[in-house]
């Protein structure tokens, strides 16, 4: 455990500075915390994050949830005194689906288990969601060193980021934090579909859907510890990533994304049909019956897309209806 301790880490001062809020010990008496920390093969790593957030959030309930670790990380974070759950599905989001189902609190403080998120925020953090009231801070990475945040990261998280502020609604500048606090509201209310990484895309478009209070606030963000591997894969899980943002544009917004089909077929049936017809009027004949046919299908196709999209427009609607309603059946945070 001394490869992991605080004190060989590289420190900084946090843009957020706890001693302007209440302090923590209060947070703890007034209001239910539990700090959730999914994880698998963090050992060289987890107990110095619990160290830190017990130190920073003194009384709260801290949960590790192990996903599998073949490290022993289970067992070091309980030897720092964590509350140790499992969940054999593979991926984030699975674990998340499962936190957020078993854990029962006001306030949820969700953070990776590989200490790089700054745990001395966390009381800024919560207080910025109770005094809001708000449903969700999250907390924006502020690099920290040298090799805090890789080059491909940075430029996927970016582009990313935009695709969703584009179709949802600029809210986010670091929409893939893996750092940020949660009212119970949100939690409880919140589907999790999710198995993989993609979870955070997941988070931040169901609260820019829902229209619900949000906000943002930057924390620092330093490099792993020497001898600690990421499980992000770059490629594979920014195309996960991708696929998921697709997805939710169809599921929320299908107007939009099967007119954007309907455009294009109708486009590409114009540009087809513009040479025949002009032959058509000046000699009176379809001299390229089949590129005919072909343009009439492909109209007919944007015509059943756009019909669809006004069918499933009227289906999500009276989902989000639902989805608005599950949330405010539960209480709002309270300061």
């Amino acid at each position: 455990m001394n490869e992991s301790s605080p004190s060989n880490r590289p420190q900084s001062q946090p843009p957020l500075a706890a001693g302007e809020h209440p302090a923590a010990e209060r947070l703890a008496q007034r209001h239910q915390i539990a700090v959730l920390i999914p994880c698998r093969d963090e050992a060289r790593t987890i107990g110095a994050v619990i160290a830190d957030f017990r130190k920073s959030l003194p009384g709260s309930d801290i949960y590790v949830y192990d996903n599998g670790s073949s490290d022993g990380t289970a067992e070091h974070a309980q030897t720092a005194g964590a509350l140790v759950r499992h969940e054999p599905l593979r991926g984030k989001g699975n674990v998340v689906r499962r936190m957020f189902a078993d854990v029962e609190a006001e306030v949820y403080v969700l953070v990776d288990g590989d200490d790089t998120y700054d745990a001395a925020s966390a009381p800024a953090l919560i207080q910025a969601l109770l005094s809001g009231p708000l449903d969700m801070v999250n907390a924006a990475r502020v690099p920290v060193g040298v090799g805090a945040y890789r080059p491909g990261h940075r430029l996927g998280n970016r582009a990313l980021t935009q695709i969703v502020a584009w179709v949802f609604g600029d809210r986010f500048s670091d929409m893939l934090s893996g750092y940020r606090v949660m009212s119970r509201r949100f939690v409880k209310s919140f589907p999790a579909l999710s198995s993989g990484f993609e979870i955070e895309t997941e988070l931040t478009v169901h609260a820019l859907e829902l229209g619900i209070s949000i906000s943002e606030m930057p924390a620092p963000y330093r490099a792993r510890p020497e001898g600690s591997a990421s499980k992000l894969r770059t490629v594979s899980d920014g195309i996960r990533i991708l696929r998921l943002i697709v997805t939710l544009v169809k599921e929320e917004r299908p107007f939009s994304f099967f007119a954007t089909i309907a455009a294009g077929l109708a486009s590409v049936s114009i540009i087809l049909a513009w040479p025949v017809l002009l032959t058509y009027l000046a000699t009176g004949l379809v001299p390229r019956l089949p590129t005919a046919v072909l343009s009439t299908g492909l109209m007919l196709l944007a015509s059943l897309s756009l019909a669809c999209g006004l069918i499933l427009d009227s289906t999500a609607r009276a989902r989000k209806e639902m989805k608005r309603l599950s949330y405010l059946a539960l209480p709002a945070p309270h300061p």
